[in-house]
């Protein structure tokens, strides 16, 4: 079977930094297959980023290695990572972009090489090393081990008074604002709030509402989302990312 390798960065495909990138990879490893998970996440939006690729790992089969490249501090001392869990290998910058895997994953640091051109690591250190774990390298003989990961995880929901309080944590391309609230922590009956605004009881998808009203539902990642029917909740409230949820 070929080696699977995913891609999430910020360089969107208008320029050619995925494509070499990609050149990289196919040059080093014969039969790669590469799956794109976006490279549309939000211009240096580690959080994003975080929460994409925390979503999506674990659809992939054991052995798959993941290259997560949003580095705003790129060229800077911090550092580079390579992570294994679960069967999966990681590739990223250690800017807390892999702050979702849980504390018995293993770290190294990545050594930075030399001719490393100080803005474009994504090319020239992660995707070697991503091949190397590709071709079968061992996480001990790619770098340092280390136990100090920079952790930044998304927030928590909490509880006050009976009600739970988180806050949206993504906003997709549908205006979609995807909570932190588990679908299972909302109790059945309870109205859904959002910065203060109403939106009701959770429905169970889109079609349960009228064109241009707004909706909450569990969505697939399996926390509270609102959306507008064939609109952007997030342009119709005018909040995003942070907005207070209540439940």
């Amino acid at each position: 079977m070929a080696t699977l390798i995913t891609l999430l960065t910020d360089f969107g495909t208008a320029d050619s930094y995925v494509g070499e990138v990609k050149g990289v990879l196919l040059s080093q490893v014969h039969g790669v297959v590469l799956a794109d998970i976006t490279h549309q996440v939000p211009p240096g939006d580690v959080r994003a980023a975080q929460y994409i690729l925390s979503r999506v790992w674990q659809r992939f089969p054991q052995g798959t290695v993941h290259l997560a490249v949003v580095d705003p501090g790129v060229g800077t001392n911090r550092r580079a990572l390579a992570a294994q869990t679960a069967g999966h290998f990681f590739v990223a910058p250690d800017n807390g972009l892999l702050s979702f895997l849980s504390p018995e994953a293993h770290f190294v640091s990545l050594p930075v090489p030399p001719a490393a051109a100080p803005t474009f690591h994504a090319r020239d250190l992660f995707a070697p090393a991503a091949g190397q774990l590709a071709l079968g390298a061992s996480l001990s003989h790619m770098g340092q081990r280390i136990t100090d990961p920079y952790r930044s995880p998304l927030p928590a929901p909490r509880e006050d008074g009976g009600v739970v309080v988180g806050e949206v944590i993504y906003v997709d391309r549908f205006g979609t604002l995807i909570s932190n609230i588990p679908g299972d922590a909302v109790e059945p009956g309870v109205r859904i709030k959002v910065a203060g605004t109403e939106i009701g009881t959770l429905a169970r998808s889109f079609g349960d509402v009228q064109r241009g009203v707004l909706v909450a539902f569990v969505g697939s990642g399996g926390t509270v989302e609102i959306a507008v029917r064939d609109g952007s909740a997030a342009r119709l409230l005018g909040v995003g990312v942070g907005a207070e949820v209540r439940a």
